[in-house]
């Protein structure tokens, strides 16, 4: 990965992360951080 395309990448999920927060109240980012404990959750069950 170039740097170019780790700023481009980084200013994406910096822009969806804003749009988010002043569209949505952070419920995308809240579903998403929920859907992560749980699958760690899950697989820390098959361990």
């Amino acid at each position: 990965m170039t740097n170019g395309i780790a700023v481009f990448l980084l200013v994406l999920i910096g822009a969806a992360l804003a749009y988010d927060g002043l569209a949505n109240d952070w419920q995308a980012l809240v579903f998403t951080l929920r859907k992560f404990v749980d699958l760690t959750e899950y697989l820390a069950f098959w361990r």
